[in-house]
């Protein structure tokens, strides 16, 4: 079976086409990157009329890396949500349309589903269970998986997501849009323990996160320090290399509460954020200790893509967990609402 994914939730558009037997056939990405940096974050309008423009294309430019054309195709994912909604109508008319069009199913797919299921497209695959750690710009969630679509939230934000206080802290630093990724580069310039920001939550129990408190403690340094313009690179390097290590160091001491209170040894790690090395290092030295494992995608399916959301929908299409023609979009939709398969 073939199956054509459509990602368009944010500020990508991601299209792929993936085969139950042989994998991946095709992998096309657009950024919008560039058409939001002036703006110091995304637009939702403008993020929608690029998908508008880009996804067509995407979509003709993937049929001819997988050398196949429309008939070869057994269904269409779109992601449905959770993200902005007019750019998640966007995929999901085009996807919906298409596949009415050629008379296949359509599926629809929860975008953090998506990179859930993400580690799934590698060559080495985690077995159920395990926990998962979605961490990106919009969500950070720990959830309890016991197979696809078997979801128990162990504990989530209750501010700012972890890359969303990534991108606000680089922001208080002086960097240019996407931040998380600058501040990341910045971090490995930075001297351990020059400077030491809190672990927020995590000198109580509960499995919960916020990040907003240390965005803000963040923000008192650098004033401290002289304001952004009066920092000199290295202090600024220093903020940032403590903010970075407080941010994994709190998910690593929930993560690792979470496996102790399951009892699961895999840990699947997913999302934007789940690129950072820094945070890839302290997770591997971590499970080692738990003699445990620890999965995570290719650094270019943890941001948003279309193969996520084609594997996803490969696994829904196969239970016949079709779309309605009145399919709507879902700016928020809670993961453990999903059925099993």
């Amino acid at each position: 079976m073939r199956i054509l994914g459509i990602e368009s939730s944010c500020d990508e558009t991601g299209i792929a086409i993936y085969d139950d037997e042989k994998g991946l056939l095709a992998h096309q990405l657009y950024s919008q990157i560039k058409v939001h940096a002036d703006y110091g974050g995304v637009v939702p309008e403008l993020a929608s009329r690029d998908h508008i423009r880009k996804a067509l294309p995407l979509i003709e430019a993937a049929f001819q890396e997988a050398n196949c054309t429309a008939e070869d195709l057994d269904g269409i994912a779109f992601t449905a949500g959770p993200g902005l909604v007019g750019a998640i109508l966007v995929g999901s008319s085009i996807g919906r349309s298409l596949a009415f069009g050629w008379d296949i199913p359509a599926v629809a797919v929860h975008h953090m589903e998506g990179h859930l299921l993400a580690p799934m497209l590698e060559e080495r695959k985690p077995d159920f269970p395990f926990v998962a750690l979605l961490v990106s710009g919009g969500h950070t969630l720990l959830v309890e998986v016991k197979g696809i679509g078997q979801y128990q939230i162990l504990g989530e934000s209750v501010d700012d997501a972890a890359g969303e206080a990534f991108d606000k802290t680089a922001k208080l630093l002086g960097l240019d849009y996407p931040g998380g990724p600058l501040l990341a580069k910045m971090a490995e310039q930075g001297e351990n323990k020059k400077f030491v920001f809190p672990r927020p939550m995590t000198s109580k129990p509960g499995l919960d996160f916020s990040f907003s408190g240390l965005k803000t403690a963040t923000a008192i340094t650098i004033r401290e320090q002289g304001g952004v313009e009066g920092c000199s690179e290295q202090t600024k390097a220093d903020i940032a290399h403590a903010f970075q290590t407080a941010v994994v160091d709190t998910l690593a001491i929930k993560c690792k509460r979470a496996l102790k209170q399951t009892g699961i040894k895999r840990l699947v790690i997913a999302g934007g954020v789940s690129a950072n090395k820094d945070l890839r290092e302290k997770f591997e030295r971590m499970m080692q200790g738990m003699q445990g494992e620890v999965f995570y995608p290719r650094t270019e399916f943890c941001t948003d893509n279309g193969a996520m959301i084609a594997y996803a929908g490969m696994q829904r299409l196969k239970a016949k967990q079709y779309a309605p023609m009145d399919m709507k979009a879902h700016p928020r939709w809670p993961i453990d609402s999903l059925p099993p398969i």
